[in-house]
């Protein structure tokens, strides 16, 4: 499965008022900017992410399907705990095919974020479960 993480503006601008189905976000330039589609090649967890003053990168969504869940407490993320060896945040999604580190990203999230745990646990559940073949 390829997961994803992808820009979604500056975070002290954008996530005070960022809502589930956000399609754009405010530049430091004062104009609002077109969020992406997510890449066609992103068939699992969806990460939506802003940058915190500092180059913190700081998850504040996640989107799969016809889930879409802002976090209440956005959460640093640790690209090589979160993303994987080698994968860095840039102007383009970045894939990761690693369900394990997205695992971790999802248990990180619904600790700091207990009241998603509903809307979320069944994403980790199903890439906990064995593949079928």
């Amino acid at each position: 499965m390829n997961h994803c993480f992808m820009y979604q503006g500056g975070f002290e601008r954008n996530f005070p008022n960022l809502k589930a189905g956000a399609t754009t976000f405010d530049g430091t330039d004062g104009a609002a900017h077109q969020i992406p589609a997510w890449p066609k090649g992103a068939d699992g967890v969806c990460i939506g992410y802003m940058e915190k003053a500092g180059k913190k990168f700081m998850a504040v969504r996640v989107v799969h399907g016809d889930i879409d869940v802002v976090l209440p407490d956005a959460m640093v993320l640790d690209a090589a705990r979160h993303m994987g060896h080698g994968k860095r945040f840039g102007p383009e999604p970045t894939l990761v095919d690693d369900d394990g580190v997205m695992i971790t990203l999802l248990e990180d999230i619904m600790k700091k974020n207990p009241g998603t745990a509903n809307a979320l646990m069944g994403l980790r559940q199903k890439l906990k479960a064995p593949a079928k073949k």
